[in-house]
């Protein structure tokens, strides 16, 4: 016969006064918290993934923004545009940052478009000083010079 201790338990055998039980999960809780984790990581690669690919081509934000001396562009360098103006040429500058060069350096692309995008959206936001900000950011030969194709 085992000798029990001042405790009541003998050595090697649990403390049933400390001991707690803990929860079980059933293969059915198992299976479905595995699914939802899989969803939420295949929700996040699908949204990140989609936030890097622009919707609109360099040809077509070009045509609707930069085009003509009566252009989008043109009215807001000329200090003629309207809160309208400013959030669609910041949406339209940030697509032009989303795409890939079709020449030239990236890095250069990057410098060139994030000062645009910035721009831009310094009009939206009213920032002091932003319409000069933009003018000096617009300088099409500059980019047209080193990145777009012959």
């Amino acid at each position: 016969m085992k000798r029990r201790g001042r405790l009541g338990f003998h050595r090697g055998e649990p403390n049933p006064k400390i001991l707690v039980k803990t929860p079980r999960l059933s293969v059915t809780t198992a299976r479905v918290a595995i699914a939802a984790l899989t969803l939420v990581a295949a929700g996040c690669a699908s949204s990140s993934s989609s936030a890097t690919k622009p919707s609109l081509s360099i040809e077509h934000i070009m045509e609707d923004g930069f085009k003509g001396k009566e252009s989008l562009s043109a009215r807001i360098a000329k200090g003629q545009g309207s809160a309208e103006d400013f959030k669609k040429m910041a949406f339209l500058t940030k697509e032009l940052a989303l795409n890939q060069p079709p020449k030239g350096d990236l890095a250069s692309w990057t410098e060139k478009t994030k000062a645009l995008k910035l721009a831009a959206e310094d009009l939206v936001a009213g920032k002091a000083g932003a319409l000069d900000a933009y003018k000096s950011a617009v300088n099409c030969k500059a980019c047209h010079s080193v990145h777009k194709p012959d």
